[in-house]
């Protein structure tokens, strides 16, 4: 049971890891039944946990590749970490607890080769088009691990190379307030945007300085992308592209990551979003996007939104998202798309261990 003390708390200081450490009101809590976490569903978590620490290379890496081969991601490798740390695994302690370590040692190695230094990427990974996803997933890993690492000595190469990572992150933000795919503050787009800003906050929760300049420039730059149905365009002042509910998703998170809770901006984007609620029958326009090759880069976003919004929205889209995830499931034990079977294994099991709130900073 929780003490009436404790769920005051936990409903007014809200703390989301997995979408990015962002600091996040909301009353999912309340609307949150006890069996949401089905015992089919911590069946095919326990599976797919399973299958992402027998899928780790040697390095500590996860790779990109549907067959698991290949050169390491350092973005799967932070979603795989985050997916372990999910189940209660953190350095030295956990059934996983020695794969999140490596995989920690292996994104602090990225940044310590890469050029310039704090630069979390694997030009050998296959999406080296998107290097900057990479590295603001890779922060956002470091972000959450760092305060979990028991020695004291790897503890602070963590925090050496996080502080190094902001560093570039910071730098690199174009004139608009948003990042593109390379650390160059040069074009931006709302995807690569959202990956920075929750690497930013994550790692404001752990005392690194950050900006409010930055934060408030990245929020222009969403809000810029808004379109006038609620949902947001990959790049602002390019409409003309229209609304999709995967980056649309990804930018809700972006602005609760900011602190923005409520406004229009977050009312007309919740209405948007919640057309694409699994289970929910589409137009043919809107099941092209629900089954895109985006479909966990998306419903990840979404149920962490919806995660924050709480209410009916949470009461709502869980259920139907943690059905529909489970019809899924790959040979009982993993899931995959184009991206690899460990990306979307990470991106799954983080969506169906949101109800758990293991991670510190995801407690409600």
């Amino acid at each position: 049971m929780i003490s009436p003390t404790r769920r005051q708390f936990l409903r007014t200081a809200a703390v989301l890891t997995a979408a990015g450490g962002a600091a996040l009101i909301s009353h999912a809590e309340d609307a949150a039944p006890p069996d949401l976490v089905t015992a089919d569903t911590q069946a095919a978590i326990d599976r797919g946990l399973a299958f992402l620490a027998s899928n780790q290379a040697s390095d500590g890496s996860f790779s990109d590749s549907r067959t698991g081969g290949g050169f390491g991601n350092v973005a799967v490798t932070g979603l795989a970490g985050l997916a372990l740390m999910s189940a209660g695994n953190h350095v030295g302690r956990g059934r996983y607890g020695a794969n999140v370590g490596r995989a920690a040692d292996y994104v602090v190695s990225r940044g310590t080769r890469s050029k310039p230094l704090g630069y979390l990427n694997n030009d050998d990974a296959q999406l080296t088009h998107g290097a900057m996803y990479q590295h603001g997933f890779g922060a956002l890993f470091l972000s959450e691990v760092y305060g979990m690492i028991p020695d004291v000595n790897r503890q602070k190469q963590v925090r050496d190379m996080l502080e190094q990572a902001i560093l570039l992150t910071r730098n690199s933000q174009n004139r608009e307030g948003g990042w593109r795919y390379d650390p160059r503050p040069s074009q931006a787009d709302v995807s690569v945007t959202v990956a920075q800003l929750m690497a930013l906050r994550a790692a404001r929760n752990t005392g690194i300085f950050v900006p409010k300049d930055i934060v408030d420039k990245c929020v222009e730059y969403i809000k810029g992308c808004q379109q006038s149905d609620g949902g947001f365009c990959y790049i602002k002042n390019q409409g003309f592209a229209g609304s999709a509910f995967a980056r649309s998703a990804a930018a809700m998170v972006g602005l609760f990551s900011a602190g923005i809770y409520e406004g229009p901006e977050i009312e007309r984007g919740l209405k948007y979003l919640i057309a694409y609620r699994p289970g929910r029958r589409f137009d043919a326009s809107q099941t092209a996007q629900a089954r895109a090759d985006h479909y966990y880069y998306g419903h990840y976003y979404a149920a962490l939104a919806m995660w924050t919004a709480g209410g009916n929205y949470w009461a709502e889209w869980f259920p139907a998202i943690r059905d529909e995830l489970l019809a899924r499931v790959r040979n009982g034990s993993s899931w995959t798309d184009w991206h690899g079977a460990s990306y979307a294994t990470a991106m799954a099991c983080i969506i169906l261990q949101l109800p758990n709130n293991y991670l510190p900073i995801m407690q409600k």
